[in-house]
């Protein structure tokens, strides 16, 4: 009962799972044709499914050639972010293997064998991955080595590095994130599909990535700390605490949630670079490649924001809720519209007496005024008591089945997906 009492206070949840379930993720996500696919780019896309099914999901969704030029940047980026995890490589291993790993895109045989990951298999079978990098077009393939050298010689700095200011912590999400966002976005211009603005500004780029990346290390700081990881800045958590792990205890939860507030406040500050990003994209399959992840994790802050759950477990956003933005965020206007109505669900709960209250008004007005250039938007829903009362009763009536069919969306839908 508690999943129907939950569905009950968000009948769009109902409507738009329902709607997904029937083939309305197919405009958002139309599948692909592998059949046509040769053996080596079968196994890839096999591979990227296996990884990310999420980021499967949308990456398939992209137009033409952009599509296997995405594919095979994900699986790189994956190979080489599985040998910075697997702590069972030495240092004095790990550290050549990143500075050197580009180089592996242009040597048939090299593969890895001695990972311990659970996603070896890139590394395993990298001969795949690399033969299927090298058929790309030049253009392709300069974007991808590139990114993937700076992306090893950064990770290579941080591990042994502690994030300490918020400048580091901006470098870290750089190179593990912003220096992604960078690579795409010249992929999007080098396939024509966008214009070249859009991948030659980097800081706009770069400013997309850190966002995603910023929201999962502030969502994952109990996870972190349970696996011996520490992402979240010095500069900031030492105001609060001795040790980063001490906000996590019963009697510290309170100046614990101020961090956090202070944390999410600095990252809402991307958000005006996200929109002005996204008003510049022209393809369809690449403006929702773009925004879905952009409204997930706005969503996700604003549940995490004045949260002592981030402290105590897992905090998500509902399937339903997850369905409904990945419905709705297929526009600039809409996506405007969704950043607006997150960024005023942080001001309700914003308290008074919050540290960071000022600094967290002035970067929602900076939302507000990005979001907003000709005046008040409306909600994005307005249901009618009617439409209400059916929802109503459809979701008494059909609880038991949409529980399974939750189940069934977790195919496409995995808010925050690393």
């Amino acid at each position: 009962m508690e999943l129907l009492r939950k569905w009950l206070g968000h009948p769009e949840d109902i409507y738009n799972l329902l709607r997904f379930k029937m083939g309305g993720y197919r405009a958002v996500m139309p599948r692909m044709d592998t059949d046509s696919l040769g053996c080596g780019l079968r196994t890839c896309y096999r591979y990227l499914n296996q990884t990310s099914r999420s980021f499967a999901a949308v990456i398939q969704a992209l137009d033409g050639e952009l599509r296997h030029a995405v594919c095979i940047f994900y699986l790189v980026l994956r190979a080489l972010d599985t040998v910075e995890d697997d702590m069972s490589i030495p240092l004095d291993v790990k550290v050549p293997m990143l500075h050197e790993f580009h180089s592996h895109l242009y040597q048939p045989d090299w593969k890895y064998t001695e990972s311990k990951e659970k996603d070896r298999q890139v590394l395993e079978d990298f001969p795949t991955i690399s033969m299927e990098f090298r058929k790309l077009s030049k253009v392709y393939q300069d974007v991808i080595s590139d990114i993937c050298h700076k992306m090893g010689v950064g990770m290579a700095e941080f591990l042994e590095k502690k994030v300490d200011s918020q400048h580091e912590w901006d470098k870290y999400c750089h190179y593990v994130a912003g220096l992604v966002g960078i690579g795409l976005s010249r992929l999007f211009s080098a396939s024509e599909l966008e214009d070249s603005i859009v991948g030659q500004d980097t800081e706009l780029a770069n400013s997309m990535g850190l966002f995603l990346q910023k929201t999962n290390i502030i969502r994952d700081y109990l996870e972190d700390q349970m696996e011996g990881r520490e992402f979240w800045p010095r500069e900031v958590w030492s105001r609060y605490a001795k040790k980063l792990s001490d906000l996590a205890k019963p009697e510290n939860i309170d100046v614990a949630v101020q961090c956090l507030n202070e944390l999410i406040t600095n990252a809402l500050h991307h958000v005006p670079d996200v929109l002005t990003y996204l008003s510049r994209l022209k393809n369809q399959s690449v403006f929702n490649f773009c925004a879905i992840p952009q409204v997930m994790a706005i969503a996700t802050l604003a549940a995490c924001y004045n949260n002592q759950q981030v402290f105590r477990g897992v905090v998500k956003i509902r399937k339903g809720q997850a369905v409904t933005l990945m419905m709705d965020a297929t526009n600039i206007q809409a996506v405007k519209a969704i950043m607006y109505q997150y960024v005023e669900e942080i001001y309700q709960k914003m308290p008074s007496t919050d540290p960071s209250c000022r600094r967290t008004q002035q970067a929602i007005a900076a939302v507000r005024a990005a979001s907003l250039p000709a005046g008040p938007m409306a909600s994005r829903h307005h249901y009618s008591p009617i439409y209400l009362s059916c929802a109503m009763l459809l979701a008494a009536l059909s609880w038991q089945y949409l529980s399974t069919l939750s189940k069934a969306t977790e195919e496409y839908v995995q808010a925050g997906d690393n």
